[in-house]
């Protein structure tokens, strides 16, 4: 849909109710368990590149590993290749966790169609979200120049991305922006209030032995997708 007509859905939308989308993640997550734990485990391998590089020097220059032993010119590559590091990372996160969103939506609506990890590693999708990985690095650095205050507001709308993402194709890198600042900023308290619940409630699988938590971990993504359900909804005929 349009921007325009995305806005007026956000303006004219119901307060979310917590405990609604708490009861439908969980019974969504019985559904889709297996392939969040997929998904963690593409996140894990594909992001594995960005980081060869830090693991090679560390383990080839132990020494690199203390800032004090650090020579001047090494600490300025550093300094330009964390950005790089988090740019690339952030870029497959979102990508996937959009995938990851799109499989809720056709387990949830039964449709047809099978789930593909990798249906948003398109050439629009992929620089569509390395553009909002900048994005979200300046908003992250605005709100840690906040006193870091500003990292708890912007936990709600960053947390909206991928759902536009995944959901909206028509807009901009910077409409997402926008519309998940809108509808953040709408239901912020619900928002934040679901992402720490429902984190926590992941967190759980750390007691089974640790490995459960890879199982568990996008139970905290799930609520995102019935966010933009409940608030936007879906244009008649499936289109994903």
């Amino acid at each position: 849909m349009s921007y325009k007509v995305l806005e007026n859905r956000i303006k004219e939308s119901s307060p979310l109710d917590f405990g609604s989308i708490f009861s439908k993640s969980i019974a969504l997550f019985k559904m889709v368990w297996l392939q969040g734990f997929i998904i963690v485990l593409l996140t894990l391998v594909s992001i594995i590149p960005f980081y060869m590089p830090l693991l090679i020097a560390g383990v080839s220059e132990p020494e690199m590993a203390k800032v004090e032993g650090m020579p001047p010119e090494m600490v300025l590559v550093m300094m330009v290749f964390v950005p790089v590091i988090f740019l690339g990372t952030m870029t497959v996160s979102l990508l996937l966790n959009a995938a990851f969103l799109r499989i809720c939506k056709h387990k949830d609506l039964n449709l047809v169609k099978s789930g593909n990890y990798f249906h948003y590693f398109k050439k629009a999708y992929i620089l569509k979200s390395l553009v909002l990985s900048l994005l979200i690095l300046g908003l992250m650095l605005m709100g840690l120049l906040a006193c870091g205050l500003g990292i708890f507001y912007l936990i709600v709308p960053i947390s909206l991305i991928p759902a536009f993402l995944a959901f909206e194709e028509d807009l901009s890198a910077i409409q997402i922006v926008k519309s998940s600042f809108m509808l953040g900023n709408r239901n912020w308290f619900v928002i934040f209030g679901l992402l720490i619940v429902m984190g926590l409630v992941a967190e759980l699988g750390v007691m089974l032995c640790f490995v459960g938590i890879f199982f568990t971990a996008m139970l905290a993504k799930i609520p995102v997708y019935f966010m933009y359900k409940d608030a936007i909804g879906f244009s008649s005929g499936p289109k994903f």
